[in-house]
């Protein structure tokens, strides 16, 4: 029965490498930020530059918010199609943090203004035109593939919701 500590040990060594490897993808969610106001900043730009805007709703805390925000600023082809189209942010909530009741306020109103998408889980994308319309909720997990995302389905749904591609229609 050597077999059980090899065992182990490979679990073990597996577990900390996922760790580790998670660790290493950057922080891109600032919660000292009034999420009301960063969504303000963000459709102010994109009225000026004719884009619409995508939240990404999550935190650092969330593994698949981190991948999807890595994923998507690794690829230059990916990175452009968002960049020419969309005024992208990481608005940072915790469903299950004790927040201060100011910003516990903050977040019921965000939370309403985006149309309460954390229904979805996290991360959760939500489009909004320049007026701050919700024009589309996005779960995540559809664009998922695998223990990451999948590149054809991540593309498909910024092109689909790209400003050119809505006002067609």
């Amino acid at each position: 029965m050597k077999l059980k500590p090899l065992f182990l040990l490979i679990v073990a060594a597996t577990i900390s490498l996922a760790a580790s490897a998670q660790n290493g993808l950057k922080k891109v969610y600032d919660d000292t930020l009034n999420p009301l106001e960063q969504i303000d900043k963000a459709l102010e730009q994109a009225r000026h530059d004719d884009k619409f805007v995508v939240c990404q709703l999550g935190g650092n805390w969330c593994p698949w918010c981190l991948r999807l925000a890595h994923f998507i600023s690794s690829d230059e082809t990916l990175n452009k199609l968002v960049d020419d189209n969309f005024v992208y942010i990481h608005v940072s909530y915790n469903p299950h943090d004790e927040a201060t009741p100011e910003k516990a306020g903050q977040n019921a109103l965000m939370l309403q203004r985006l149309g309460n998408p954390s229904r979805f889980g996290y991360p959760v994308l939500i489009v909004l035109d320049g007026e701050g319309h919700v024009l589309h909720i996005q779960d995540s997990g559809y664009l998922e593939e695998g223990k990451g995302y999948d590149m054809d389905k991540v593309t498909r749904f910024f092109r689909n919701w790209s400003p050119a591609a809505v006002r067609q229609h």
